[in-house]
């Protein structure tokens, strides 16, 4: 993808990984808008940005996103970059229905409900990119979160089914694979030396986006363990150890 000159829409962008990349594609340049359901955070983001846009979503409201959809397009009419980095991730003890049915709906319906929107006008682009974010947990599933897990093994299934429909498209589809990451995403991730630190996780991540031409899939170093286990022949292994033996 161009990592400059773009008008670019992040999810999720008021705080951890959303709004890092918020940042770096700021300062390279780009038309950067935010996009969350806590106002203050997305206040705060935008406060150190000048330049920076930002509008309110909740990822979970099927009706909110049509709507957002059209107010983005009509404020922002040279959009032709989607970041849909928006998720949650709670533990599940057994089958927690609530849990559950919120992280599908915040997960893997927000994201294709709101590329659904915005299709038929990145389609109209010269050069349009939609961005999804996994985990390195769509390869190996964590035990103690089986629905993030399975919701991010969607995005990754989903990624590439859409890229193989719009490859004759001006739309390219990117998939970011991230590790654990120093983040509020779960209590404890930001302080857990076992997480990747934020700023090296995005300064990998920001380099390989900026490669001609762009990955299809973005895996730092870090995630490769978890990424490239099947492939390895190791998928047991690691399951075993992410899973405390399980």
């Amino acid at each position: 993808m161009q990592t400059t000159g773009n008008t670019i829409l992040i999810t999720g962008g008021g705080s951890g990984i959303g709004a890092a990349l918020a940042h770096e594609f700021h300062e390279a340049g780009n038309q950067v808008i935010i996009a969350g359901r806590r106002q203050a955070a997305l206040d705060a983001v935008v406060a150190a940005h000048p330049g920076m846009a930002a509008m309110t979503l909740d990822m979970e409201d099927a009706a909110a996103i049509v709507a957002f959809a059209d107010k983005l397009v009509a404020e922002f009419p040279a959009l032709n970059a989607v970041v849909l980095n928006a998720g949650v991730m709670i533990v599940e003890e057994g089958i927690d229905l609530a849990i559950a049915e919120t992280t599908v709906a915040t997960n893997l319906l927000g994201p294709i409900r709101l590329s659904h929107a915005l299709l038929p006008h990145l389609r109209a682009q010269a050069a349009a990119s939609l961005i999804t974010v996994s985990s390195g947990l769509a390869f190996v599933p964590l035990a103690a979160t089986p629905t993030y897990s399975a919701t991010k093994a969607a995005i990754h299934s989903w990624s590439q089914g859409m890229r193989a429909q719009l490859k004759d498209s001006s739309i390219e589809v990117i998939e970011i694979v991230p590790p654990g990451v120093q983040t509020d995403l779960m209590p404890g991730h930001a302080e857990n030396d076992e997480m990747m630190p934020l700023a090296d996780y995005i300064a990998e991540t920001m380099a390989l986006l900026r490669q001609q031409p762009t990955p299809a899939e973005i895996h730092v170093e870090r995630v490769k363990f978890l990424s490239e286990a099947t492939q390895r022949g190791e998928f047991d292994q690691v399951f075993a150890m992410l899973n405390g033996g399980h």
